[in-house]
């Protein structure tokens, strides 16, 4: 776990967001036009949901992948993303433990 990385990725309101989105997807998202969610958000529909140009909202999620509190899924040409509970956990210790 990067801190420092974790702490960059959260001090933009648009990446607090996306994971906003992605804890509850069903919230801001149709499952008619999303489906399930079992492989995650579709980012075009984050992108959407942000928006923002595509360049912008693929720079959002690449820090946010690089930090490690969200992961990348591919199928077929599309890339997926969802919430990474278990590092988002060990960030929340760690703030609860060292702050």
């Amino acid at each position: 776990m990067d801190i420092d990385l974790i702490f960059k990725a959260l001090a933009n309101p648009t990446r607090r967001q996306i994971l906003e989105w992605l804890k509850s997807p069903e919230q801001f998202l149709s499952t008619a036009e999303c489906g399930d969610f079992k492989r995650g958000v579709c980012a075009g529909h984050i992108e959407k949901l942000g928006n923002v140009s595509q360049s912008t909202m693929s720079n959002h999620l690449s820090v946010l992948q690089q930090s490690g509190l969200i992961q990348a899924h591919k199928h077929g040409q599309w890339s997926y993303f969802s919430r990474n509970e278990v590092l988002i956990q060990q960030y929340i210790n760690y703030l609860k433990n060292s702050l």
